[in-house]
């Protein structure tokens, strides 16, 4: 019933996803999980992208986790913090799993038979897809779709009716899930048309194909987010609208370089030489005209992300196989020795691609751990502690996951409260805007004096206004925050001027900590994740 590549792609998506006790990226809670955890159960942390008035974020794709959140609850398996935590994981690693199955395919119609197992074999023990694929991200899912989409597109010039539709429809399935896909098939569509410029009949078939595919989709997507956000809403225009004003400036401003300096080493690893020694063998081809094209046209946003380009890591793939397998059969004997094995690629080649597996068993399972396993403490804490004022988050916005890996009712509307970090939606400037995140490091101890009540209420009352509006467009300063019973933070925070001398006073003591001290992309993130917890005087 299944092959032989599909049960193995999908036993180690799906180990992954179950195995991975580290964080990556927030999108993969808070742009997933949270949205569908507030449809099915009422509560969740939407971000400024969902709340603004022109919100720019499309309820397809994390649409795909509320069916698994609605059975859970109907059959009420939702009451046990494994499945709730899990299942959309099993979801997502059994989606991942399609690149390595689709990747075959594509192999297959670009550079041919021989470079097929070679292909999976890098996709399969991917750095970047151990780290990333697996993961709620919809880069993840978008890499999938598009995967499958070219893998039907008809790169040799034998056009089939069939497969075009196929690769319309999952380039429009991907471009749903992350409307920048488009840039991929802006590119690779007119080329098509091109070839098929002296077959009138199916040029025209596939022009209206191409049209009516396109416009129904970008119909769909408005009324499904119309119906979401009970207004009209077209999300992939206030997407595009939102980013050229500069916003995504707000999240870092990257070299026009990014990609090929940093993110190609990253994403490629050890493969990287065979990347770059099959896109010279490779030259002239459509496989690598449209990778430098993506990745030029990505390029000109200020700000980038290694995932961003995640669906052209199958490609990299394809480059990478056909330099490993010519430069393996380079011989007319070593060619007759490649004919009797399975993976027909010389020892150490194997052995230079094999030697990232300890850094991706490193990013699956220990590397910034903390941040996921203090949310296993927070759903542990006795019942009766969870009521009014339970947690608050002393760190960085978004540094843990949210709602969705908690599950408790009793935690919503403040009842944890984390500082936000609201975007400049009015076009202030850059420069001089500060969201609340940078205001309570750029002096902890003042924040706490000043935002603060002076003594613990020993009934920890709810936070009226412990963080910042998401979606609107002006800065708060108006912060006030009651003493909830525990804080969460980063050990960094407790060496800043003050900080565990006041929390000290105030009766907070460490109960818990995990995670090492030099983890952590800022220095804000740093020194572990620390528990403390008011203990009442004798």
């Amino acid at each position: 019933m299944f092959s032989t590549t599909t049960i193995l792609a999908l036993i180690i998506r799906i180990s992954i996803a179950l195995s991975t006790r580290t964080v990556f990226q927030p999108d993969e809670y808070f742009q997933a999980l949270e949205p569908a955890h507030h449809i099915v159960f009422g509560y969740g942390h939407l971000t400024w992208e969902w709340l603004s008035p022109n919100p720019i974020r499309s309820i397809v794709y994390p649409a795909l986790n509320v069916p698994v959140y609605w059975i859970l609850k109907q059959t009420g398996l939702s009451n046990y913090d494994f499945l709730m935590v899990n299942s959309p994981r099993v979801l997502h690693g059994s989606l991942a799993a399609l690149t390595d199955i689709w990747i075959c395919e594509l192999t297959r119609r670009t550079i041919g038979e021989r470079y097929v197992t070679t292909a999976l074999f890098l996709s399969l023990t991917s750095f970047f897809h151990a780290l990333s694929l697996s993961r709620s991200l919809s880069n993840s899912l978008e890499t999938s779709l598009t995967t499958i989409a070219l893998a039907y597109y008809p790169w040799r010039k034998n056009f089939s009716r069939s497969d075009i539709r196929k690769m319309l429809l999952f380039a429009a399935l991907a471009c749903s899930v992350r409307i920048t896909n488009a840039v991929i098939w802006v590119f690779l569509i007119p080329i098509l048309l091109w070839r098929m410029r002296f077959k009138r009949k199916l040029l025209l078939s596939t022009c209206l194909e191409t049209a009516t595919v396109g416009t129904t989709t970008l119909a769909c997507i408005f009324l499904l987010d119309s119906m979401y956000y009970g207004k009209p809403t077209f999300t992939p225009l206030d997407f595009l609208v939102t980013n050229v004003s500069g916003v995504s400036l707000f999240y870092g401003n990257n070299p026009w370089h990014y990609y090929m300096s940093q993110a190609l080493p990253i994403i490629c690893t050890t493969s990287l030489p065979f990347v770059l020694d099959g896109a010279r063998m490779m030259f002239g081809e459509l496989v690598l005209a449209v990778i430098i094209w993506t990745v030029s046209v990505y390029s000109l946003a200020g700000h980038k992300e290694w995932r961003f380009i995640h669906p052209l890591v199958p490609l990299f793939h394809i480059l990478a196989a056909k330099s490993l397998v010519d430069r393996s059969s380079s011989t007319p004997a070593a060619r007759s020795n490649m004919k009797t094995q399975r993976l027909p690629l010389r020892k150490a080649f194997i052995g230079l691609v094999l030697v990232t597996l300890p850094a991706s068993l490193w990013v699956v399972l220990v590397h910034c751990s903390g941040p996921l396993s203090v949310m296993a403490f927070i759903r542990n804490i006795p019942e009766d502690e969870l009521q009014g004022g339970v947690v608050g988050l002393l760190m960085p916005c978004h540094s843990t996951p949210g709602h969705a890996y908690l599950h408790r009712p009793q935690l919503a509307h403040n009842g944890l409260w984390a500082l936000g970090c609201e975007p400049p939606l009015s076009n202030q400037n850059l420069s001089t805007y500060r969201d609340q995140t940078t205001i309570f490091f750029a002096d902890p101890y003042q924040y706490l004096m000043d935002r603060f009540p002076a003594h613990v209420n020993s009934s920890f009352p709810i936070s009226l206004y412990p963080a910042s509006t998401p979606g609107r467009g002006n800065p708060d300063d108006e912060w006030l925050h009651e003493w909830p019973r525990y804080l969460v933070l980063f050990g960094a925070l407790l060496e800043e001027r003050g900080v565990i001398e006041y929390l000290t006073k105030q009766g907070y003591e460490e109960v818990w900590r995990r995670g090492r001290y030099w983890e952590g992309d800022s220095d804000e993130r740093k020194g572990g994740v620390r528990v403390w917890k008011w203990q009442p005087t004798n």
